[in-house]
Parts: structure tokens; sequence; C-alpha cells
């Protein structure tokens, strides 16, 4: 049974990182003690006591982007070229079915199985524009407050296409209302403008002149022509916007140069801006053009890490025209970054976890003394091993308290 209100909680035999196995004595949200000391102060207070020998402990995973007006639409749509332009127009032809309780209703499931997995913060987008008359923002915010014990959740703003000009003051008068019922930022897709650096440019300013973030949808493409996240940088640094801007997508970074590419992060990591990767929907949606030497949808990921650029892993599309298979997993993404990045075991789990909380403005979540932490533990004996086989086996603890609990029972034939 999951607690709900224990003034303490004692987590023994698990493994820090599939490291040292160390208890940890939770008071409220903050990390008390560790190792020896957390079992002294627990044998001299009340306190819950949670055996957890056999599980990797790990600061629990953040989503730093994900489309929660449009999870689980993909048994609605259909997206027959698998092209970002097709699961565009596929998602806007499910505009009418999207109201604000059905919205609602898709989000409360995908958050269900986000927690169950491990994830204690998320950052979703909302599409802003003609079709949709702020039913989503208005679920999505409401529904921000009513999650907030159990995840951080983060409402952007997406600006539709166009932006600029005539044509887009249809899509500025909803963003603008979205702003004004809650959400907490500024996002927006320019490279599908046609004025992609103008609408950079406005979008940048808006969030400065109302104090908001700013997570822009940055070159979605494999052609390296599109490069407006130079201008971003550039803009976001003229706008006093470090440390509260975010650059998802990239994809075309990966695609320069390498001296172009090494130029550009440098110019992100002056400018304070986050740049998130998303390894599994840009691998289903770009290279379809080619049959042979098809090349990848991710940003030059070792670049930007080697600039000392903030580079977080997300899953973007939870099972819509956009990604039709995500398991809203973190070890999933996870996996991803380890195969399709070449990270590290270590460096990718990093990636879905203390670098999305950076991106998203949240503190890292380290399991050390003093800080706050909420903990995915994970059956298993090291980090590789649970990013290899994402077990179902977890535990989340957010705040200091157990907030879900997913037990696997394993039955296999004796003799095998």
């Amino acid at each position: 049974m999951l607690n709900v209100a224990a003034p303490r909680l004692l987590l023994t035999g698990g493994s820090i990182g599939g490291g040292q196995v160390q208890s940890v004595l939770f008071q409220s949200s903050r990390v008390e003690a560790m190792g020896l000391e957390a079992d002294r102060l627990a044998d001299n207070r009340p306190c819950e006591r949670l055996d957890l020998s056999g599980y990797v402990l790990l600061p629990a995973a953040g989503e730093p982007h994900a489309h929660l007006d449009k999870a689980l639409l993909g048994e609605r749509t259909a997206n027959p070229s698998g092209t970002l332009l097709g699961a565009i127009a596929a998602t806007r032809a499910t505009y009418p079915t999207m109201t604000a309780k059905d919205v609602r209703e898709r989000a409360l499931r995908s958050l269900r199985i986000a927690v169950r997995r491990g994830f204690t913060s998320v950052r979703t987008h909302v599409t802003c524009e003609a079709g949709l008359d702020g039913e989503a923002i208005a679920a999505l915010v409401a529904l921000r407050n009513e999650v907030a014990s159990v995840v951080d959740l983060q409402v952007i703003a997406m600006a539709g296409n166009p932006i600029t000009g005539a044509d887009g003051a249809v899509n500025r008068r909803l963003l603008d209302e979205a702003l004004q019922a809650g959400a907490d930022g500024v996002g927006g897709a320019p490279a599908l403008d046609s004025e992609p650096s103008l609408a950079v440019r406005q979008l940048v300013k808006l969030a400065a002149d109302r104090n908001l973030r700013v997570d822009l949808h940055l070159d979605e493409t494999l052609d390296p022509l599109s490069l407006t996240v130079r201008t971003f940088a550039d803009e976001v640094e003229a706008h006093g916007l470090a440390g509260l801007a975010t650059a998802s997508h990239c994809v075309s970074l990966g695609q320069q140069d390498t001296t172009v590419a090494r130029d550009i992060a440098t110019r992100l990591r002056t400018a304070g801006v986050c740049v998130i990767t998303l390894p599994q929907t840009n691998l289903y949606l770009l290279g379809r053009e080619r049959e042979t030497r098809v090349l990848r949808g991710l940003t030059a990921v070792g670049i930007l890490r080697s600039a000392g650029v903030t580079v977080a892993g997300g899953g973007d599309n939870w099972r819509d025209a956009f990604n039709p298979t995500s398991r809203i997993d973190p070890l999933e993404t996870a996996s991803l970054l380890v195969v399709a990045a070449h990270l590290s075991p270590a460096e990718a789990y990093d990636a879905v976890s203390t670098c999305a909380r950076q991106a998203m403005g949240l503190p890292s979540g380290a399991i050390v003394v003093g800080h706050e932490t909420d903990v995915l533990a994970v059956k298993g004996s090291s980090l590789g091993e649970v990013i290899a086989n994402a077990p179902d086996d977890r535990v989340v603890i957010r705040r200091g308290k157990i907030v879900a609990r997913t037990r696997v029972l394993h039955e296999t034939e004796p003799d095998l």
C-alpha cells in the first residue's frame, strides 16, 4: 500500500545509481541523511521503511518535451507518409474531436503512465491555432494544478503556423490568449513559417516582454540550409533570457560542417540556451526520402556537450501521428541516446533526468544530502542493465512519498 503522509521515509538496500548500496532518509521532500547516518537517525525517529534491495536508485526522470494535447491520438489519426507534414495534417483533421474533456482524459491517462515509469516532471507543448479555440490550453492549465502533488507539469503555449504577417494574426491572438490563461512559456515552430527568422524574433521578444520561458521547435529537418537556431541564440542573448531558453530538436545542426556546428554550439552555451534532442520521434519522421545512406534525425549531441551546452533527452510525441510507438518511458529515451547518439548509459540517463530538469528550470534532483529529490527505483543490478532491460518493476518517490509502485511476477517453465 502506498504511503500518503509519512513524516520520514527510509529507503534501505538500494544501490545509488547502480553503485554503492546505502540507506537514504527523507524528511519531507529533502534527503536528510544517507548511509549509516540515515540508519542511525531512523532508529531514533518514527519513519516508514521501504526495503529496495535489488533495486537501482536514480534521480527521478523529467520529460522536457511532450505534447499532451496530442497524446494517445494514434488510433484516431492516420499518417500514411510517416512524415512531419503528414503528421501535422493528420492531427489537424482530428481538431473537431479535441474538446477540453477529450484533451484532459488523454492527458491524465498518459500522465499516469509517465509517473509509473518514473517521470515526476513533464513539460508539454500545446498548439494554439485556428480550429482548437483554446480548449486544450484551458484543460491543461487546469490539470497542472490538480496533479501538482504527483508531477510538476509545465505548459508551453505553442504558436500555430503561420506565425508572421497578416496570415498569422489569428494564431498570434490565440497565443496571446493562451498566455493570459496561464501558460508557463512561449513556444512555436518557426522553421514552418514563411519567414522563420522573423518568427524567431517575434516569439523570443514576446517571452521577454512577458518574463516567461521560451522553448521553440527549431530546425526539425535534415536540410542543412535551415538554421534558425543561430538566430535564436542571438535573440536570447539580446533579450537577456539566459537560463530561460530552450531549443528543441535542432536536427539540421547535425548536418553542418564540424566548424559550423562547433561555432553554433559555442553561441548556444554563451547565450545560456539548453538543447533538447528527441530521438524517437525524429528517427521515425525524418530521412524517409532516402532508401540508402539514410541520415539520422538527431542534433549534434557530442559537439553540443563538448561545448558545455546542457543537452536533455525527451520523448516528444506519445503515441500519435508523429510517433505511434512511444512507451512513455525515460529508459526508452535513454536507450535510444546510447544507441543513436553514442552516449554512455550514465550520460544518457543524465540527459533524461538531471539535464531534463535543468532545461525545465527545476532543481537537479541529485540524490545528495540536503537536496530536494524525487527518486526512481528500478529492479536491477546496474544502470546499464536497467536501461537495457527497462524493467516494469519500479518504485517512484515524490517529495518523500511513494506515488507509484509496479510489481512484476515472472514465471518460467522449470527446465528453462
